[in-house]
């Protein structure tokens, strides 16, 4: 999954689309090239159509339809229907004035997967943060930030936990260091106040937390955190997530997102059963 900038943030709509239009191509036998000319465009805007980097402009759309052999209206409506829909900005589309574009495709993945999968060395994971929790994070990674961009950025965080309480919630599985539990962010009382947080969320049908001890050693996830996005949706891929201090990085390759699962699943092998991760929690707890 390339940056995504130039046209926005994809939808996981637009990704499917773009992996549907994909496919209608390749089965049509047409190149990248044939179709740029049925548009009079270069065989690059239609790539980065099909790779959701761009917006899905609708008289583009219904000619790759009809070039790749799709003449039921029926169908070519529905599809531009659904174009339309997947143009649409997200919820998160408001707090674009504190929210960089590189993470809004984040916000996208995570709304639209069943499964959250993610390794977290250094911080409580953002959908299960306290506000008290989050705002101390923030405030240290964006230390010229004014009170009113922190609050901002608190609120988005707040308002993405929504989706664990949802009809269809997504199951979200983390393993966790010892290190996010062990560093204390905002002081005792709001470290506490985490750590029942963690300790409520365990209850959810849906949230399943591991930790990974110390005394486990060296694994294999040890250069940094990442997330695993799963999606009820065929056409998409599992896609993984990695972050640095410049931006975030998206890897939908099979080989790529495979490197990642393997190296959680020895994880969850080593670190701390849930029903085991709970209790250490109360012992951290009655620590701080």
């Amino acid at each position: 999954m390339a940056d995504a900038r130039p046209g926005g943030a994809p939808t996981v709509l637009r990704m499917v689309l773009g992996k549907r239009l994909q496919d209608l191509r390749e089965k049509a036998g047409l190149s990248y090239e044939d179709a740029g000319r049925a548009l009079d465009v270069t065989h690059a805007t239609v790539r980065r159509m099909e790779k959701a980097e761009v917006g899905l402009k609708i008289p583009y759309v219904e000619k790759l339809l009809l070039t790749y052999g799709i003449t039921e209206q029926e169908e070519i409506e529905g599809f531009l229907s659904l174009a339309r829909e997947a143009n649409r900005r997200g919820w998160w589309h408001r707090f674009r004035d504190v929210l960089p574009e590189w993470f809004s495709a984040f916000v996208s993945l995570e709304g639209e997967a069943n499964l959250i999968r993610a390794y977290e060395p250094h911080y409580i994971p953002g959908l299960l943060q306290t506000p008290a929790y989050a705002r101390a994070v923030l405030r240290a990674g964006q230390p010229h930030a004014s009170d009113d961009e922190i609050d901002r950025l608190v609120a988005l965080r707040i308002e993405r936990q929504s989706l664990l309480t949802k009809a269809d919630a997504p199951v979200l599985w983390v393993v966790m260091d010892e290190t996010v539990l062990r560093r204390p962010i905002g002081g005792p009382g709001v470290m506490r106040e985490q750590v029942d947080r963690l300790i409520d969320a365990m209850s959810m049908p849906n949230v399943r937390l591991q930790l990974m001890p110390f005394a486990a050693g060296p694994h294999p996830a040890m250069y940094g955190p990442f997330h695993i996005f799963r999606f009820p949706i065929q056409e998409l891929p599992d896609i993984a997530y990695t972050e640095s201090l410049l931006g975030g990085v998206y890897f939908d390759q099979r080989d790529d997102v495979s490197a990642f699962l393997e190296a959680l699943d020895r994880m969850c092998a080593q670190a701390l059963p849930a029903h085991t991760t709970e209790g250490y929690l109360g012992g951290i707890r009655k620590e701080i």
